[in-house]
């Protein structure tokens, strides 16, 4: 699976790649869009991102994280393009012998991939205005 989609991530799938015989504990992340920010009206996101780069540097990340935490399973998906409210815009499965571990390692990779990886969300609100996010803080 590509770490960069266009389509819906698939969580279950996702879930069934992660189970593994030596794991205890499987965390699972899913990042949804929701209806507001600071208090405005929201009606979808859009992302956009330097795929290459992303790609490489979410690898990395995961990399990391298994070396890191022991890890039997790590995988990191994010949503280009549209997403609607509700929709997942970015998924994180990570899978290791103990809960520990899968948490840990969980809000790692998702703290490193907000705060590091070129991916830029578009935010369309209600009143017909759009806003570029705001940079992500751990």
């Amino acid at each position: 699976m590509k770490y960069l989609t266009r389509s819906e991530i698939k969580l279950n799938e996702i879930i069934q790649e992660a189970k593994h015989p030596a794991s205890g504990g499987i965390v699972v992340f899913s990042g949804d869009t929701r209806n507001h920010n600071k208090g405005k009206a929201v009606l979808y996101l859009e992302y956009e991102s330097h795929e290459s780069m992303a790609e490489k540097m979410i690898e990395e990340i995961l990399n990391d994280a298994k070396e890191k935490w022991n890890l039997n399973y790590a995988f990191c998906q994010h949503r280009l393009g549209r997403v609607d409210i509700k929709e997942s815009a970015v998924a994180v499965v990570t899978s290791s012998a103990h809960r520990k571990q899968a948490y840990e390692s969980n809000i790692y990779i998702i703290d490193a991939v907000k705060s590091t990886v070129p991916i830029w969300k578009h935010e369309y609100f209600e009143d017909g205005s759009v806003k570029w996010g705001e940079p992500q803080t751990v």
